[in-house]
């Protein structure tokens, strides 16, 4: 585990956030719901623990499941992992809201699973929306409230060295864990499009 402590790109530094136990509490409730890309390796993780250090409570560790080696897609490059200006927060009673962008600047907040369904209907059936975290996703607004950032892969933009099988299990694999803990129902089949 000392190894995993070394790889900087699986530490997520929570050291510019004034809460950090609320931000810990925050991401923890995404770690069987959302995968996580890693850039520098060009990995992404379905199946992982988040891990809080002992002896130092402002980071956080994703812990790829090492007996799960199939639960880790390889070869992904970051070009096919795209920003979204998406954020997921908290709503007043403890639940889960989209903060979608609006005009002029604004932000319409909705439900998570409604909010969802909503950036699936924009993009259409053709166009599978699959959000991912990565490092930096998970931020603060309004005074100690944790917020995370939404990535999304776009599976057109995948190289061509990954299989089709692949894909499609990249995309049944997101869609799943979005149908099961947060009632997202996606648009449109598995095959690649």
């Amino acid at each position: 585990m000392n190894d995993v402590f070394k790889s900087e790109h699986l530490v997520w530094d929570l050291g510019r956030l004034s809460d950090h136990d609320r931000a810990t509490r925050f991401a923890m409730r995404f770690q069987q719901s959302l995968c996580v890309y890693s850039p520098p390796v060009q990995q992404l993780y379905t199946n992982y623990e988040i891990i809080v250090p002992e002896d130092d409570h402002r980071k956080l560790i994703i812990l790829p499941n090492p007996h799960a080696f199939h639960d880790i897609f390889n070869r992904i490059n970051e070009d096919s992992i795209v920003q979204t200006s998406l954020f997921i927060t908290p709503d007043d009673k403890g639940g889960l809201q989209l903060l979608i962008p609006m005009s002029g600047g604004r932000q319409r907040a909705m439900p998570l699973a409604v909010g969802l369904n909503f950036i699936q209907n924009k993009l259409g059936p053709e166009v599978p929306f699959l959000p991912v975290l990565a490092k930096g996703d998970l931020r603060e607004f309004k005074a100690s409230h944790p917020m995370l950032h939404l990535h999304r892969i776009v599976l057109s933009k995948v190289d061509s060295g990954i299989s089709e099988m692949e894909i499609r299990a990249i995309r049944k694999v997101i869609q799943d864990k979005l149908i099961k803990h947060f009632g997202f129902a996606a648009i449109g089949n598995i095959s690649v499009i």
